[in-house]
């Protein structure tokens, strides 16, 4: 070969190379994708440790659950803020929940708004806070001496339905659906939130001998249908109302819901899934194929508790049939990671069943995401899983995608009015924007203003909470991260999460009111 040729054809080899080199990293390391936890704090499963804890070390137990978490590239939490007709913040319609303060009604000492306070920090280590509400339990147990006087089973015990040792809120009836309604709306009201949650618990699972006796509400209200449809219809209605409630409140904010991970049995229904298992729409009367097409919900998050080839509920099989049904909806998918070397199949006694799960589910292109159950399980607990999680899967920080209901494009883009720096940060002021209510700002590194890829998950240097004041947004990223790049391309993340256009910066060259270029997208 000539000797041009042979450089040519060289040049091109590299070039197509790299190329692919960077869309299989892209696959490996996407930029945008969900990765939650669960944090549950009914009878003290993750958060408070104790219910006897004290508030400091409270708030210590906390902040190590989100660096934890932070360190592992996560990017949005959980939290349960009412499970059990309680509240972990002052609440007009439930008393302080015993789960954080140790006794029900009485509040934290000193006195702090816990949930106000979880959102700050949360924001502050760039998650999302997702509020998880459990709507219908009412208690854990039938042990009355451990309410308030202030609980709902006193004050309208009409509403309530004793069921396999528990109390729930009948959800036929109109005052409890307008009750929880209003449980809802303060939240969202209240609380500077990014998520509704509610869970897998709607009418409660089967119980052996047991009756859910709801017969006389449905004597006064099922209108003619059967048992099983007017129940989904009780269910659907309440999801509609908070869904109409959370948007007229505050349009941003998402509501999400995560079902048990079956719909319906194939043996029940022909678009069902090859399973064997309990079912949302014939067990718990939970119809989420409605939900979604009808776009009450912004993101579905199925529980799918089971190992890859499960025999009878299989995570493969399962990732594949939402990945197929799911529509105007985001899909992410729950993991157990309470599983690991617990179960009794003995497919999650192997330390890579979690992470095949995650490179699985990478390859539906409509699944965009994870969430875990629960928090405690990747802390002290498997550090080979969390390990192997940190060196690959989640190696690289990645952002949540804005939901399908919620996207829309961001006019505004960062206008830099000074930058400088020093030997321990690079300092950054930009002007406030006019049009965008701005959540957080993403820099993304680079060897040159017109070759940085903010698709590039690898390129992310930091997601940064930002602040305005007197029009201003001022932030500072620590000269460690940046020194490795000679540019960086700055965005902005609004409200419902979508990502404006960007800005390049030339590190190389402090400035003041200086108008910066527009790098190349990539898009």
């Amino acid at each position: 070969m000539h000797k041009n040729q042979y450089l040519i054809f060289s040049i091109l080899f590299l070039f197509f190379f790299n190329t692919i080199l960077t869309a299989q990293e892209k696959t490996m390391y996407p930029k945008n994708e969900f990765r939650g936890v669960w944090i549950a704090t009914v009878v003290n499963i993750d958060w408070p440790k104790t219910a006897t804890d004290n508030v400091e070390k409270e708030k210590a137990d906390y902040l190590e659950i989100l660096e934890a978490y932070k360190k592992l590239n996560y990017n949005a939490v959980i939290v349960q803020v009412r499970s059990v007709g309680d509240a972990i913040y002052p609440s007009e319609f439930a008393p302080w929940s015993r789960f954080l303060t140790g006794k029900e009604g009485l509040a934290p000492n000193p006195y702090y708004d816990t949930l106000a306070w979880m959102i700050e920090q949360a924001h502050n280590r760039g998650f999302e806070f997702h509020a998880w509400l459990n709507p219908y339990r009412a208690t854990f147990d039938l042990n009355k001496n451990l309410l308030s006087p202030n609980h709902d089973l006193f004050k309208h015990p009409e509403w309530m339905i004793e069921y396999g040792g528990k109390y729930y809120y009948d959800p036929a009836l109109p005052e409890v659906q307008a009750h929880l309604t209003k449980v809802v709306k303060e939240v969202v009201d209240k609380y500077d939130i990014d998520a509704i949650h509610f869970d897998d618990y709607f009418y409660p699972y089967a119980v052996p001998g047991k009756v859910f006796n709801d017969t006389a509400s449905y004597k006064k209200y099922g209108s003619g249908l059967s048992l099983a449809d007017w129940r989904r219809a009780n269910v659907s209605n309440f999801v509609h109302a908070i869904s109409n409630t959370i948007k007229e409140s505050k349009p941003w904010v998402q509501f999400g819901i995560s079902p048990f991970g079956v719909w319906r049995n194939k043996s029940q229904d022909p678009r069902g899934s090859e399973t064997q298992s309990t079912s949302n729409y014939d067990d718990l009367y939970a119809d989420p194929m409605l939900w979604m097409d009808q776009k009450w919900i912004d993101y579905i998050l199925p529980q799918l508790y089971w190992s890859m080839n499960n025999p009878r509920a299989s995570y493969s099989k399962l990732v594949k049939w939402w990945s197929e049904n799911s529509n105007n909806t985001a899909v992410y998918i729950g993991h157990a990671s309470y599983k690991i070397r617990g179960d009794g199949d003995k497919s999650w006694n192997y330390m890579t069943e979690i992470p095949t799960q995650i490179d699985f589910l990478r390859t539906f292109k409509n699944v965009s995401g994870s969430a875990y159950f629960s928090s405690k399980w990747f802390m002290g607990k498997n550090f080979d899983v969390v390990r192997h999680l940190e060196e690959n899967q989640y190696k690289y920080p990645a952002l949540p995608a804005a939901v399908p209901n919620l996207r829309h494009v961001i006019i505004d883009t960062p206008k830099l009015s000074e930058y400088n720096k020093d030997s321990i940060r690079y300092n950054f002021t930009f002007q406030s924007p006019l049009n965008t209510k701005v959540r957080y700002m993403v820099v993304y590194g680079g060897d040159h203003i017109s070759k940085i890829d903010i698709n590039d998950a690898t390129k992310i240097v930091e997601k940064v909470t930002i602040k305005e004041v007197d029009g201003k947004i001022t932030f500072a990223i620590a000269a460690g991260k940046l020194n490795l790049y000679k540019a960086c391309a700055v965005t902005f993340i609004d409200y419902y999460a979508n990502e404006s256009a960007p800005t390049a910066i030339d590190l190389k060259k402090p400035f003041k009111n200086y108008i910066p270029a527009q790098p190349n997208e990539n898009r």
